[in-house]
C-alpha cells in the first residue's frame, strides 16, 4: 500500500452547521429497501426518493461530480477517480444508499425521515446503516479535491442502492463492470466493524473489529397443514402446536459452537489487553479453546462469532380463535458460521425438528460464509489509521454477523476490511435497523476524518503531482 504520512493533513474535520445539514438532507431521503415479503407496504422502493438523494449528491459534492466519471446502474452509483497511475487500484470503497423500512414510528423521538440535528446527534433511518459512511467519503474526497489531492492509483467508489435486499441490482452489476474491467484492488472497505465499549469482560479500552470477511445467511420456512375443524374438538396437537414445538425444539438445540481460524486470531491479538488470568489460559491453546466459545457465546454481540445462530423471526397461523388452524408456518433465520453451510442448516434443522409432517424448505435469498484473505499491509494502514482517529483503542479481526455488499466483491481486493472508526455503546449498536438510529456528531467527525486521512495514505507524492500537471 502507498504511504504518504507527509502529506496527512493536520487540521481536524469539524461537523459544523453546513456539513451536518449535508448528512441531515440525506436521511430526510426516504430510500427504503422492501422485501417481497413487506407485504403491508409496497415491494418497490420509491424512485423518487432515490432521484431526490442523488440530486443531493450532485449539488452537495461538485468537484466530486466534475472531476470523478460516474456510471449508474439503476440507482446505484459507480465512482471511479483516476490515479497519476491509473492502471492499477488501490482501494474499492463501498457504502449503500437504502434503509430498511421503519417498524413503529411512535417509539421514535424525532421522525425517522426528519433528519433532525441537535448539539449531540443527527438523528433518523440510515445515520449509522449506511448513510453517514456514505456522505463522510464524498465530503472527504470533496475535501481532497479542494486541495488538489490526487491518488497515485485509481479508486472506486460503489454505492449500491439495495443493499439491504441482498444487492442483486446493484453491487452484483457494480461489481461484474469491475470484473469485466479487469480491477484487482489492494483494499476493498466497507461498513461491519466498529469501535465497542465492553465488548468482552476484563478488557478495559475500547476495541475497534476490522472484520475479514461475513457470515452465510439462510431462512428456513416451516409449514404444517392439517384438517382443521372446530376448536371444540382439537386433536392431540394442533397445526399451530406443531410449528410452536419445531420451533421451540430449533431454538433449544442451536448449531454447536465452534472456534474458527479469524476469531482465534481476534482473541490472539486482543490478549495484551487481556486480564492476566486469561492470558496464562491462552498460552494453552487446545484446552482454552472449549473456554474461549463459552465466553463468547454468553453475550448475543460476541455469540455470533462462535455459532451458526438460530433466530425465529416470524411465526403465522390460525384465523379465529374458535376455529382449528389449516395451515400454520414459522420462519428461521439463520447467520452461518464459516465452516458451515446452507446445506447442513437444512440437515440441522431435519435432525432436530424430527417431525416428518412438518415441512422444512429455504426461502428467499441464501448466502455461503465469505471468508476473505489473511490480513496484509492494507489491513495494518486501517488498523494504523483507526489508532489515529480515536487514540488508545485495542484492535482486532472479526467476522461481520450480518450480510454487506462486500461479498459480491471479494474476488476484486487482495485484502478486504469492514470497518467503521465510530465508537458506539450497546445501546448504539441497538439503534441500528431499530428505533431512534443516530450518529453523534463526534462519531460522524471521526468518519470523516478516517475517510480524508485514508486519500492522504492513498495520494500520489507531491513530486509526482507537480509533474503530473
Amino acid at each position: 500500500m502507498t504511504g504518504n504520512a507527509a502529506r496527512t493533513h493536520t487540521t481536524p474535520i469539524v461537523v459544523d452547521t453546513h456539513v451536518a445539514e449535508r448528512l441531515a438532507l440525506a436521511l430526510r431521503c426516504a430510500t427504503v429497501s422492501y422485501e417481497p415479503s413487506d407485504t403491508a407496504e409496497p415491494a418497490e422502493p420509491s424512485d423518487a426518493e432515490f432521484l431526490r438523494l442523488g440530486a443531493h449528491l450532485e449539488q452537495s459534492f461538485p468537484l466530486v461530480h466534475t472531476e470523478l466519471e460516474l456510471e449508474r446502474f439503476g440507482h446505484s452509483r459507480l465512482y471511479r477517480w483516476p490515479g497519476v497511475e491509473p492502471d492499477r487500484v488501490s482501494a474499492i470503497l463501498l457504502a449503500h444508499q437504502d434503509v430498511v423500512p421503519v417498524d413503529d414510528l411512535r417509539r421514535w423521538t424525532h421522525p425517522p425521515f426528519a433528519g433532525v440535528v441537535d448539539d449531540e446527534f443527527i438523528w433518523g433511518r440510515g445515520a449509522i446503516d449506511d448513510k453517514s459512511r456514505l456522505i463522510a467519503i464524498l465530503e472527504a474526497v470533496e475535501s481532497a479535491l479542494a486541495a488538489g489531492i490526487r491518488p497515485r492509483h485509481t479508486i472506486y467508489l460503489a454505492f449500491g442502492h439495495d443493499e439491504e435486499v441482498f444487492g442483486d441490482d446493484g453491487a452484483v452489476r457494480m461489481a461484474q463492470r469491475l470484473r469485466e474491467s479487469g480491477v484487482h484492488a489492494d483494499l476493498l472497505l466497507d461498513e461491519g466493524g466498529v469501535i465497542l465499549n465492553g465488548l468482552a469482560d476484563g478488557i478495559d479500552r475500547p476495541v475497534a473489529s476490522i472484520m475479514v470477511g461475513e457470515k452465510g445467511y439462510a431462512t428456513v420456512r416451516l409449514s404444517v397443514s392439517a384438517v382443521g375443524g372446530h376448536s371444540s374438538m382439537p386433536g392431540k396437537q394442533t397445526a399451530v402446536g406443531r410449528i410452536a414445538r419445531a420451533v421451540g425444539r430449533l431454538q433449544d438445540h442451536p448449531m454447536p459452537l465452534r472456534l474458527t481460524p479469524v476469531v482465534s486470531d481476534m482473541v490472539t491479538r486482543l490478549r495484551h489487553v487481556m486480564p492476566a488470568y486469561r492470558r496464562r489460559l491462552l498460552r494453552f491453546a487446545g484446552l482454552a479453546t472449549p473456554v474461549i466459545t463459552r465466553i463468547l457465546a454468553a453475550r448475543p454481540q460476541t455469540e455470533s462469532l462462535v455459532r451458526t445462530t438460530t433466530a425465529p423471526t416470524v411465526i403465522r397461523g390460525g384465523v379465529k380463535p374458535n376455529v382449528l388452524p389449516q395451515q400454520a408456518e414459522a420462519l428461521v433465520n439463520f447467520r452461518i458460521l464459516p465452516g458451515d453451510s446452507v446445506a447442513s442448516v437444512l440437515e440441522h434443522c431435519r435432525k432436530v425438528v424430527r417431525d416428518a409432517d412438518v415441512r422444512i424448505e429455504l426461502v428467499g435469498m441464501t448466502s455461503e460464509p465469505s471468508l476473505g484473505k489473511p490480513p496484509g499491509p492494507a489491513f495494518d494502514m486501517i488498523a494504523r489509521l483507526a489508532e489515529s482517529v480515536v487514540p488508545g483503542i485495542a484492535v482486532t479481526t472479526g467476522i461481520v454477523p450480518g450480510a454487506t455488499d462486500s461479498r459480491h466483491y471479494d474476488d476484486l481486493a487482495a485484502t478486504r476490511c469492514n470497518f467503521a472508526p465510530i465508537l458506539l455503546t450497546k445501546a448504539d449498536v441497538e439503534t441500528i435497523h431499530g428505533t431512534d438510529e443516530r450518529i453523534s456528531l463526534v462519531n460522524y467527525a471521526r468518519l470523516i476524518e478516517f475517510n480524508r486521512r485514508l486519500i492522504d495514505q492513498l495520494a500520489a507524492p507531491p513530486r509526482t503531482q507537480g509533474a503530473d500537471a
